[in-house]
C-alpha cells in the first residue's frame, strides 16, 4: 500500500481522469455503490471507480498498479461469494458499459463488460435471435460467458463459451489485446472457462441463433409426487430432443398469482419444461407430466427474454450455492434428490434443482476446459434466504445434498454454480490437465495475479 500522501494524490488525479465516477468509503453513495447480489457479502473497498469505457478501465487498472491495491472487477455482481468487491482495494465496477451492438446479417452479437443478460436478450430478441445466456436476467453477461455459460438453451445451441467468438481485454500492466481463434488464440482458449483470471474484459462477440419461439410448461406438484415427477420428467428429457431442457426443483410456493393460496408458504415441487419451438408440440412432450395429478398449470408460448426473468430473485436476499454433475439419473438417486427435497428450508426462497444437461453441450468442442461437458445431470442445491438467523440451517443444507449425491457425482463441476469451495474444486471445474495449461497462461498475462478476486488460476 502506497504512504497516504501518494495515495491521496492518485485519487484525485483518477477523480480527474475517469470519465465515470470515483467513490470513496467517505462518499455520497459510496454505500449503493458497493451493494451486490448476496446480502451476505459487506466488504469496503478503498476505491470504486465506475468506469464508462475502455480507457476507464485502463487508467483504473493502472492506478491500482501504482498503489499496489488488489482489485476486484464487477459485472452483474452475482458471484455467490463476492468476489466482485474487495476490502481495502480497487472494484473496477463495469456496470456503466452496457450497450448490445446486434449484428444480424452475421448472427453476431457484441456487448460490453458491464451488460447483464436482459441487456443482451431484449437487444436479440428484435431479430428473432439469441444465445445461451444465464437463467436470470440480472446476470452479468462476462462473468456468466468467460465462466461457462449454462442456461435454458444450452441443450440446443452449446454453453456460452461454445458461442464466444472473441473478447476484448485490459490485461495486468493496463494494455488492451483482442483474443480470438486467430489473434493471441491461446488466450482465446483460456477464456473458454476460465473466468476472469486474465484481465477486464470490456467487450464481446458471440454467436447468435434463430429463435423464432420459445414455449414452456410449469405444472405444480405436492411434495409425495415427487419420485412420480422426476421419473416421468427424466423419460421425457432422455426421450425427446435437444430443443428441450428446463429443470425440476423443490421449493417454497412464492406468493404469485399462478400459485394456488393453499400452497403459499409451502413446500412443493416444480416441473418446468423449456422447448426451442411452439406451443402445440410442447404439449404433446409435456403431456406424461400434465397426466400426474397437479397443483397449477401453465403452459404458454413466451417472448425468450420474459423466460429469462421467470426465476429473477429480489435483491437484499442471502445467498449459498454449491453443485455436483451426475453420472446419470438412476432410480436411487432419484429417490435420495427427493428425500432432501423433503427438507428443504422453509420459508425460504430456497431452492433445489435438478437440471437436465446433454444435448449440445455434450456435442460441442472437447477442447476448452469445461469438463463438466458430458454430465447428462446437475444437481444445484440454491440457498435463499432473507433472516440472517436462517443462516446455518440453510447453508447445512446444501452441504448436506452436496455430500448426499457425491456418490452419483462425476467429480466435475460448473464454477459458476459455486461459491469459494477450496482449491480441488478449481482443480475439478476446469480439469487438472487444464490448469496446468491456464496456469501457463496466467503466467503470461497476469504473472503477478493482480487478478485473484475469481475462481483463482495461481500463475506458473
Amino acid at each position: 500500500m502506497a504512504p497516504l500522501s501518494k495515495a491521496g494524490a492518485a485519487l484525485a488525479a483518477l477523480r480527474a481522469d475517469l470519465v465515470g465516477d470515483v467513490f470513496a468509503p467517505d462518499d455520497p453513495g459510496y454505500d449503493e455503490a458497493r451493494t451486490i447480489f448476496n446480502a451476505m457479502i459487506d466488504r469496503r473497498p478503498a476505491v470504486i471507480a465506475q468506469c464508462e469505457g475502455e480507457a476507464d478501465v485502463v487508467r483504473s487498472v493502472r492506478f491500482a498498479r501504482e498503489l499496489d491495491l488488489k482489485i476486484a472487477v464487477r459485472g452483474g455482481g452475482h458471484s455467490v461469494s463476492g468476489m466482485s468487491l474487495n476490502d481495502n482495494g480497487l472494484v473496477i465496477d463495469l456496470r456503466r458499459m452496457h450497450t448490445v451492438t446486434v449484428h444480424p446479417g452475421s448472427e453476431t452479437v457484441r456487448i460490453e463488460g458491464g451488460a447483464v443478460m436482459s441487456h443482451l436478450d431484449r437487444a436479440t430478441q428484435p431479430y428473432g435471435l439469441a444465445t445461451t445466456g444465464g437463467r436470470v436476467s440480472t446476470t452479468g453477461v462476462g462473468g456468466f460467458v468467460l465462466g461457462g455459460g449454462n442456461g435454458w438453451l444450452d441443450r440446443t445451441f452449446g454453453l456460452a463459451v461454445d458461442n464466444l467468438l472473441g473478447v476484448e481485454l485490459v490485461t495486468s500492466d493496463g494494455s488492451t489485446v483482442l483474443a480470438t481463434d486467430r489473434e493471441n488464440p491461446e488466450l482465446f482458449w483460456a477464456l473458454h472457462g476460465g473466468g476472469g483470471n486474465f484481465g477486464v474484459a470490456t467487450a464481446l462477440t458471440l454467436k447468435l441463433h434463430p429463435l423464432p419461439e420459445i414455449s414452456f410448461a410449469l405444472l405444480m406438484y405436492q411434495p409425495d409426487a415427487g419420485p412420480d415427477v422426476l421419473r416421468i420428467y427424466r423419460e421425457v428429457i432422455e426421450n425427446g430432443s435437444s430443443e428441450v431442457s428446463g429443470a425440476v426443483m423443490y421449493t417454497t410456493g412464492p406468493p404469485e398469482e399462478f400459485v394456488p393460496e393453499h400452497m403459499v408458504g409451502k413446500r412443493l415441487v416444480l416441473a418446468l419444461l423449456t422447448y426451442v419451438g411452439g406451443e402445440e408440440a410442447l404439449r404433446k412432450l409435456a403431456q406424461p407430466l400434465v397426466a400426474l395429478e397437479h397443483e397449477a398449470e401453465i403452459l404458454a408460448a413466451i417472448p425468450y427474454a420474459d423466460l429469462q426473468c421467470m426465476l429473477d430473485d429480489p435483491p437484499g436476499m442471502r445467498n449459498y450455492w454449491s453443485a455436483e454433475f451426475m453420472t446419470g439419473l438412476p432410480d436411487d438417486l432419484v429417490d435420495v434428490f427427493c428425500e432432501l427435497g423433503d427438507s428443504v428450508p422453509v420459508p425460504t426462497g430456497t431452492q433445489h434443482v435438478l437440471f437436465p444437461e446433454g444435448g449440445a453441450i455434450a456435442s460441442g468442442p472437447a477442447r476448452f476446459p469445461v469438463p463438466y461437458r458430458d454430465a447428462p445431470w446437475a444437481v444445484h442445491p440454491f440457498g435463499v434466504w432473507e433472516d440472517p438467523a436462517d443462516d446455518e440451517r440453510c447453508i447445512q443444507w446444501v452441504k448436506r445434498v452436496r455430500a448426499e449425491v457425491r456418490p452419483w457425482s462425476t467429480g466435475a463441476v460448473y464454477l459458476n454454480f459455486i461459491g469459494d469451495e477450496g482449491g480441488d474444486r478449481v482443480v475439478a471445474g476446469l480439469g487438472a490437465e487444464n490448469l496446468r495449461r491456464l496456469s501457463a497462461v496466467k503466467a503470461e498475462y497476469d504473472p503477478d495475479n493482480v487478478f485473484r478476486f475469481n475462481h483463482n488460476i495461481k500463475p506458473t
